[in-house]
């Protein structure tokens, strides 16, 4: 996974407040997301949409491979 989209998923977790606060916002067990960040494997596709609706973190920058930026 690129590095950036491993940086958007902290800044996730920083906005939301912590690991758990994100896991319930997105719906998954706080131990997913530990597993994410520690493995660097990205988020699915419909995490990312999810992250972005709470969060703001746009979801190109969670998963670049899958949609691109705005300002492309």
């Amino acid at each position: 996974m690129p590095r950036m989209a491993n940086e958007a998923l902290h800044e996730a977790v920083k906005i939301a407040g912590s690991q758990s606060a994100l896991s319930r916002l997105i719906g998954v067990t706080q131990q997913h997301i530990s597993h994410l960040l520690r493995t660097g494997k990205p988020v699915s596709a419909e995490q990312a949409v999810k992250i972005e609706k709470a969060t703001g973190v746009p979801r190109h920058r969670l998963r670049p491979d899958l949609w691109e930026s705005e300002a492309a």
